[in-house]
């Protein structure tokens, strides 16, 4: 598939010149945002930092125009219902009391701003009370990894894998169609996020086409333990 085409496909199209990935890798993310208690956070890292992994030209699209699209179309949608000061947990916790413009958008926004933060050039590794519960759970990390690779690779269609920490205080993976979340009650999934990772098209068809497959694999090498460390620490004492 030609690029301007699937720019077309993905909503781009009047995307029509872009930079080229070493410029791109150096440009800094836009200055934080924030409309009432939403923020818009910075890319934690620039552009080229996960290559080869995920490519700067595929980073800089996929947040600066879907992400931040949403983001948008989220701040115009709760406009209706006054929320700007309302919490986003508490604004997935009653979706179905407002449109799916709220739901669509607000899960875009925030499952972006979850998936940036478990993505780092350099991640760490799962601490020990982590680890332990994965092999406790999953029988080893490379099986959890080869369950997470299934949920991944098996949602239809666009959607997002996850690792939650379940109301039950005990890991679980799943899969979420569209922009939906683990912390929206009609969800198969339901607990804390501990990671988002993204199988929509826009977050690999640049570099990986239609293998979606390699692009997950790619996952293990970018993923942020630190980050995910910190939130099961989170998950645990809430």
């Amino acid at each position: 598939m030609k690029r301007r085409h699937f720019l077309r496909l993905a909503g781009l199209a009047s995307v029509t010149t872009l930079a080229t990935p070493t410029i791109l890798g150096s440009i800094k993310s836009a200055p934080q945002e924030n409309t009432g208690i939403h923020i818009f956070e910075d890319l934690p890292y620039a552009y080229n930092a996960l290559e080869p992994y995920i490519d700067a030209e595929t980073m800089e699209l996929h947040y600066s125009k879907h992400h931040k699209g949403y983001y948008n179309k989220f701040l115009n949608a709760i406009k209706e219902y006054n929320l700007e000061n309302t919490p986003i947990s508490d604004i997935f916790a009653n979706i179905d009391q407002y449109n799916d413009a709220v739901k669509n958008n607000g899960g875009g926004y925030y499952n972006h701003s979850l998936f940036w933060k478990n993505l780092s050039p350099d991640g760490g590794k799962p601490d020990g009370k982590l680890l332990k519960d994965i092999e406790d759970t999953f029988g080893s990390l490379d099986a959890f990894k080869e369950e997470f690779f299934k949920a991944a690779k098996t949602q239809f269609g666009s959607g997002w894998a996850w690792l939650v920490l379940n109301k039950k205080g005990k890991l679980e993976i799943g899969n979420t169609a569209n922009q939906d979340n683990p912390l929206m009650p009609h969800c198969d999934i339901q607990g804390t996020p501990l990671i988002a990772f993204d199988v929509w098209e826009h977050a690999y068809y640049l570099k990986y086409q239609n293998k979606r497959g390699d692009y997950i694999n790619a996952f293990w090498n970018i993923i942020n333990w630190k980050e995910i460390n910190q939130r099961y620490r989170n998950a645990k004492k809430s």
